[in-house]
Order: structure tokens, then C-alpha cells, then sequence
């Protein structure tokens, strides 16, 4: 399974199914503790992201004009807060990811750089019912995989687990940023709707290179 261009806009199209699928609940989770458009405006903004990928005449060569397409994407057709970010966090790692492939350390370093933007963007840090509370440990797992010999899909694998525990992990933390801080201890027992979308838009990564690895064995006419 190679981390490549193809890899990258399999990955935001995965993303697009992801966030659309879970559009009512992450409005949901919004409405808890937000104003209940996460879910809409992620779908509309990742929507907008695939149909300028379909428009594209010059096949990219290189991973991050991928992600730059993404993060410019997102932060023109994405309102409140959430377009400035993950635009920036893309950005960020789109600034990393000059590559055609990326090996285990460069997917560290793009997650590490969208981390980065999320935080330079938002001035959050862990513990305060963030994003950063799914990104903090993806890229804390991702650096550890790596560091054991893991392989680029390996790698992200455990990024996406990490998060996804984050994510659930904010339900038990007091919201200190963002619209959410004004409940203050309200906002305990509702998990945060970035964190929630951030764990969903990793697992994709994930999914979009196991589909990868499921167009090889159907091209070789799936013999393992």
C-alpha cells in the first residue's frame, strides 16, 4: 500500500463520504454544545473538495498539491470555524508533503504539520475540548509507530486509532476555547464535534490506502 497522489485524493474523497454519512450526527454533537452547523458546513466544504478535484485538468504529481487543493477548497466554502482550520491544517501539511510518496517519517510530518496549523490557527492546546485533542495523540501514535520500524499505512493506522480515542475522550473534558466555553461545565459529557470530525477525516486516510491495497488484488484477480 504506497502513500501517493493517488493515495491523497482517494483520501479526500473518502473524507467526503465519511463527513457525509456522519453529517446529522456531528450536527448533533454541535447543537450540544455549538450551534449545530459542524456537521452541514464540513459536508458542503468537502462536497465543494471533490467536485474541484473532478474539475482538474492537470493530474497533480505531487502529494501536497493534493492537500493544497483541499485546504484552499475548505477555506473558501466552509463557514465558521472549522474552514480556517482545516484548511490551515491542510496547508500545513501540504507544506511537508512535497513528495510523490511518502514513507513512514514524512506522514509523521504531515500530520505533525496539520497538527501545527490547527493550533497556530485556533491557540488551543490539549485538554481544552479541541481539535487538538484528537490531533495531540494521533500525532504522539504516529511518531511512536514510526519510531518502531512501522510502515507508512501502519503509521496512520495508528494515528486514526489514537484520535478516535481522543475524540471520545473529550466528553470528559471541560470546553475552555470556542463557542462551547460558555457553558463551562455544561459542556461536560458531550464530545466535541472537531474532535469527532478530525477522528472520521483520519480513519479515511486509512480507508482510502486499504483501497488501494483492494484495487491491487483486483487487478492481479485477487489472488493473495
Amino acid at each position: 500500500m504506497t502513500l501517493d497522489v493517488a493515495w491523497a485524493q482517494r483520501w479526500a474523497r473518502e473524507s467526503a463520504a465519511a463527513i457525509t454519512a456522519a453529517r446529522d450526527e456531528l450536527v448533533e454533537l454541535d447543537r450540544q454544545i455549538g450551534d449545530g452547523d459542524h456537521g452541514e458546513n464540513l459536508k458542503r466544504g468537502f462536497q465543494a473538495v471533490v467536485a474541484k478535484l473532478d474539475s482538474i485538468d492537470v493530474a497533480p504529481e505531487l502529494v501536497s498539491d493534493v492537500l493544497k487543493t483541499v485546504a484552499t477548497t475548505l477555506m473558501s466554502s466552509v463557514g465558521g470555524a472549522s474552514g480556517p482550520l482545516y484548511g490551515t491544517a491542510f496547508l500545513r501539511a501540504a507544506k511537508v508533503s512535497g513528495l510523490a510518496t511518502l514513507d513512514a517519517h514524512a506522514v509523521v510530518a504531515l500530520l505533525e504539520g496539520a497538527l501545527e496549523g490547527i493550533t497556530a490557527r485556533g491557540k488551543a492546546a490539549p485538554g481544552e475540548k479541541t481539535m487538538v485533542d484528537a490531533w495531540g495523540p494521533a500525532v504522539d501514535a504516529a511518531v511512536a509507530a514510526a519510531d518502531a520500524g512501522a510502515t507508512p499505512v501502519e503509521v496512520l493506522e495508528a494515528a486514526a486509532r489514537a484520535a478516535s480515542a481522543g475524540a471520545t475522550q473529550t466528553t470528559g473534558l471541560v470546553a475552555t476555547k470556542g463557542r462551547a466555553s460558555y457553558l463551562g461545565e455544561r459542556s461536560i459529557g458531550h464530545e466535541d464535534p472537531g474532535a469527532a470530525s478530525s477522528a472520521l477525516i483520519l480513519q479515511a486516510a486509512v480507508t482510502a490506502a486499504r483501497g488501494a491495497d483492494s484495487d491491487a488484488s483486483t487487478t492481479t484477480g485477487g489472488v493473495a
